[in-house]
């Protein structure tokens, strides 16, 4: 019979059980310790064993946080994400270091709250820091703080520019990174803290991270909250913002391009076109062309993607014109057919008093209506009825006869002449082109795209 040999059980590795973590936990002044967690024991158990380890007692006042950049805390709801090999670090717990911040950043002693608001931005990072903060009325200290900051230290700005510069910097920052948790309504803050948000803008605007801090404040501000959207309309300006895009920084180039969408966005439909128009009195587009796009530096993701709301929330204000059809029985309509004919063929028309017969006017007109491309020949109207891409060819036509008018008069002339396989109507093009560029520019698809 065949021989069988059982398998040494010895020399096979055994796999870890996957419910133990090996790590390392770093206590100050001692030597890190190596050890296995395991996933099964509550959290504070294992706590209390590392507390036990080192002599420490109270163990419910400390907590486990990763010893890497983020410094965040370990929960109950975390703790899977703790992978072998991984630091950790024994350190105070969320509520009694959100307690001591809390009276840190309110000492008398500038150099004092300086590094305290200083720890407060970087710990606020973290939702459990974040919750115990919160929890003591934190973001109404912070406010209170921005709101009363400016006036408390008004005689030391002189001697203490740069303190105080950093100390507002420090806390603006903990203000963005405590309400991007979602855990505070932005429903709450006053006027006063608005219009000491806006004067930032200008105030400091040689200051960059408080002028990034602050556009980014009022951009949540417009977004989240349709009663902060008016208070902050009535205190920033498109001129206010514009400035701050001339500049080199693309951060803050971007940050005041997300704030000029949000207040696209969230504006009344009565009130986009009238921004819209202002956005053109102050040249917009030719800024961003000169110093966003045409910069000497790559455009970053961010700055691409409101680069791209910008221009989605500028081609939906067409709208309302692709999905208008024309009536051929309104004559403020059908005298910009007229105008495209007269500057296209003035040379060639009769005066206005001509001596000709109404017979000879209309056979001329159709004459012209034909060369200028139209379908329709006899009533051209007829072409812009359908949606999209409705009026709004009729507007695109119109602008380049008038804006380009020796380009608009060589085109159709020259299609005019051609043999009709070989022919490029000005008219049907331009009516299938601006269908076109609708669809590709998807006109009327705000807030998918958006979204």
């Amino acid at each position: 019979c065949p021989l069988v040999l059982a398998p040494n059980n010895s020399s096979v590795a055994m796999p870890p059980p996957a419910d133990i973590v090996k790590v390392a936990i770093e206590w100050p002044g001692a030597f890190p310790k190596l050890m296995e967690i395991d996933q099964k024991k509550p959290l504070s158990s294992i706590i209390k064993e590392v507390c036990d380890g080192w002599s420490l007692a109270n163990h419910d006042q400390f907590a486990l946080q990763h010893a890497d950049s983020s410094n965040f805390y370990i929960t109950e709801k975390n703790r899977n994400e703790i992978k072998n090999g991984a630091i950790l670090r024994l350190t105070t717990s969320p509520a009694q270091n959100a307690q001591q911040l809390h009276e840190r950043i309110q000492s008398s002693s500038m150099d004092a709250k300086l590094e305290a608001l200083k720890d407060l931005a970087n710990y606020s990072r973290d939702v459990t820091f974040a919750q115990e903060f919160i929890n003591l009325d934190g973001i109404s200290l912070l406010t209170q703080m921005v709101e009363s900051g400016t006036e408390r230290y008004q005689k030391l700005q002189k001697i203490m520019k740069p303190c105080f510069g950093d100390m507002l910097s420090f806390t603006l920052t903990a203000f963005v990174e405590l309400m991007d948790h979602g855990i505070v309504s932005w429903d709450t803050f006053s006027v006063a803290f608005i219009k000491k948000i806006a004067s930032y803008v200008n105030k400091f605007a040689s200051d960059i991270s408080i002028l990034q801090r602050s556009l980014a404040i009022l951009e949540s501000m417009v977004l989240n909250s349709h009663d902060l959207y008016q208070k902050v309309a009535q205190e920033i300006t498109i001129g206010q913002l514009i400035p701050h895009l001339q500049g080199t920084d693309q951060e803050i180039q971007t940050y005041t391009i997300a704030v000029i969408n949000a207040l696209f966005l969230k504006a009344p439909d009565d009130k986009r076109q009238e921004m819209a128009n202002i956005l053109a009195q102050k040249q917009l587009r030719s800024i961003i062309l000169t110093h966003v796009i045409r910069a000497q530096r790559a455009i970053n993701n961010e700055m691409a993607h409101q680069l791209y709301v910008l221009q989605v929330l500028t081609f939906n204000l067409l709208e309302d014109r692709m999905m208008t059809k024309m009536d051929p029985q309104d004559q403020a309509q059908r005298d910009i057919i007229f105008e495209l004919r007269r500057i296209a063929f003035d040379a060639e028309s009769e005066p206005n008093n001509s001596s000709g017969s109404m017979e000879k006017r209309k056979s001329m007109y159709t004459r012209d209506y034909k060369k200028l491309g139209f379908i329709n020949h006899v009533n051209p109207a007829m072409d812009f009825t359908q949606t999209p891409p409705g009026m709004l060819a009729l507007d695109n036509m119109l602008y380049f006869a008038k804006h380009h008018q020796d380009a608009y008069i060589r085109i159709v002339l020259e299609n005019s002449s051609r043999e009709d396989k070989h022919e490029c109507p000005f008219g049907r093009s331009s009516i299938e082109l601006t269908k076109m560029l609708c669809e590709i520019l998807k006109v009327g698809e705000l807030r998918k795209l958006i979204c």
